[in-house]
């Protein structure tokens, strides 16, 4: 079985989305001689290429994170360069994994409703959407935090060689809360009134010389 991975995050090889892919397409692997040929999109001037990668595809996972309740801008435009592709008889089956910092998976169902809408256009059967929510650390947590998530990426990967599409009970635990607890809320409240929660994200306004300006409003000015 050949498997086309398109990854759609801006930060293309240094993403989440490459991490957890690597865990599923060493399932996809292992022991059964399928293949994985791995398209970053946000490599500028490569769209007339990733349109011939998906019409000779075989199978496709189309894998980004969420970027304000919706695909980055590179997942879009690869979306709309495939339009001359919608409907052809021998297009390849597609599947989604999409995954975001927040911890509740509720907000990338939108998003994942589209993608099956768009599976339907372009004539592709639709082989399940994975969601998972919480992956922002994974690049600087500990392996004891990480093991589960990776395990489960793992055995999607064995799952899909097996059946051609993502076994819906790993789905299901990947997700096993729509939203968070009431307990859980209340403890990101007050963890919020330590500053411990803009951290990270202060840490990279700095790295980009930002910080002084995080609280700028643009639009506004104008």
């Amino acid at each position: 079985m050949r498997l086309t991975v398109f990854n759609g995050s801006p930060r293309g090889k240094q993403s989440n989305t490459k991490i957890l892919m690597e865990h599923f397409s060493r399932g996809f692997t292992e022991n059964t001689g399928n293949t994985v040929e791995v398209a970053y999109l946000n490599q500028t001037g490569e769209t007339e290429r990733y349109v011939e990668l998906f019409k000779k595809a075989e199978h496709i996972i189309l894998a980004f994170p969420l970027y304000t309740d919706a695909m980055p801008g590179i997942v879009k435009h690869f979306i709309e360069a495939l339009t001359p592709a919608a409907g052809g008889k021998e297009n390849p089956s597609i599947g989604f994994v999409i995954q975001s910092g927040f911890p509740e998976p509720i907000h990338s169902r939108f998003v994942a409703r589209y993608m099956e809408k768009l599976a339907k256009r372009l004539g592709c059967p639709h082989t399940g959407t994975v969601i998972r929510g919480g992956v922002e650390g994974i690049q600087v947590q500990p392996p004891w935090m990480t093991r589960k998530l990776f395990r489960s990426f793992y055995r999607l990967g064995v799952g899909y060689a097996a059946a051609g599409r993502f076994n819906e009970e790993i789905i299901r635990k990947l997700t096993p809360r729509e939203r968070m607890s009431f307990g859980r809320r209340l403890f990101f409240r007050l963890l919020n009134l330590t500053g411990l929660t803009n951290m990270f994200w202060n840490m990279k306004l700095k790295e980009n010389n930002a910080f002084e300006k995080r609280f700028a409003h643009p639009f506004k000015e104008f």
